[in-house]
């Protein structure tokens, strides 16, 4: 009976752990097994502070009234994001205290803690660095790593409009979202045509206008130069891509054209070989797309899985080159990585190394 019983166990498990049918029940279980491995970081691991007391005085700062982004600053830097980092921050700010009360600062950030098996879900939790960077350090990332997701999830499901606002959303908080836009333009130009593309990213820069009024209304320029300062020269100790290269090299004018040069040619190179392939290649695209911009110029609906295969690589090219890549930003692609994994012909066992 026992063995039976056993038998009757594993064949169970190898269901759950094998058969797409089973997959968001195994989801269901990997979230809740999370949630409990969160609360026992957030209750037995020190937290480490790093950011958050910054974001709190910048907060303190912005309702006292200063709406100069030049004038905020705090112990670790200035303000460097945009609007949608603020308002989320005035948010927290209210409900811990004006920053004070941890715990329940860290029990929020612990919410945001196809061709793939069920049982890489049980990967994505196991990962000591994002629990770290949610619920131990609390940077912002995990606001624009969760609205990017919304996003990416309604991009995949063809909801386009709602998927460029929560695009919109995400880059309010942090710029980093900036590098999937390349493959956003791909997605858009092919499923919806060149006039409703340009339509989508006016509704996008409306976003940022509209979060970012109080500012652009009183100091427009500081807000523009911290917000998005594409010239900003990073701190050597904090790459991580890079530490190979002495901190001169780093820090050379000519190092950083040399990244974005390479950035250019890789999405280039995509977009040529990879992600316009099955409508008969890039220039193929562009021709039907500009002699009828009304019109969609995919000779076929994109899938969901090439939707987010475009993203997703989009995503992880820009990472590639980054200049600064910091440890947090490390939330930026992990959840990506058992799926782009999955899409090459390597080995399962160097799939599961990556």
């Amino acid at each position: 009976m026992s063995f039976a019983l056993a038998v009757s166990a594993a064949h169970a498990l190898r269901r759950l752990l094998t058969d797409p049918q089973y997959f968001q029940s195994l989801a269901c279980l990997v979230i809740v097994g999370d949630a409990l491995l969160t609360q026992l970081i957030i209750r037995f691991v020190p937290y480490t502070e790093i950011d958050w007391e910054t974001y709190m005085y910048h907060i303190t700062l912005y309702l006292k009234g200063e709406r100069n982004y030049s004038n905020i600053s705090g112990p670790t830097g200035p303000l460097v994001y945009p609007a949608g980092h603020v308002y989320i921050h005035q948010l927290l700010y209210n409900v811990t205290q004006s920053g004070e009360d941890l715990l329940s600062a860290q029990q929020i950030y612990a919410v945001f803690a196809g061709t793939v098996p069920n049982w890489v879900l049980l990967l994505l939790p196991l990962s000591k660095r994002l629990h770290s960077i949610f619920v131990l350090r609390l940077f912002n990332d995990c606001w624009a790593v969760v609205l990017t997701q919304l996003s990416i999830l309604a991009y995949v499901r063809g909801l386009d409009s709602i998927a460029t606002l929560l695009f919109s959303a995400a880059l309010s908080v942090k710029m980093s979202v900036f590098l999937y836009l390349p493959g956003i333009l791909v997605v858009l130009f092919r499923r919806r045509g060149l006039v409703k593309t340009l339509r989508l990213l006016l509704a996008m820069a409306s976003v940022q206008a509209v979060l970012a009024l109080p500012f652009l209304r009183e100091h427009p320029g500081p807000y523009l130069k911290n917000a998005f300062d594409l010239s900003r020269i990073f701190l050597y100790k904090w790459t991580v891509n890079w530490r190979f290269f002495s901190e001169d090299t780093f820090l050379n004018p000519v190092f950083a054209r040399t990244l974005l040069l390479a950035h250019l040619s890789v999405l280039i190179i995509f977009g040529l070989t990879r992600w316009c392939q099955k409508d008969g290649g890039v220039l193929a695209v562009l021709l039907r797309g500009l002699r009828r911009p009304q019109q969609p110029p995919s000779l076929s609906p994109l899938l969901a899985d090439e939707t987010i295969t475009i993203l997703f690589t989009s995503n992880l090219i820009g990472i590639l080159f980054a200049r600064s890549l910091h440890y947090q930003f490390y939330s930026w692609y992990a959840w990506q990585v058992p799926f782009l994994a999955w899409k090459t012909r390597y080995p399962n066992l160097v799939k599961y190394a990556f």
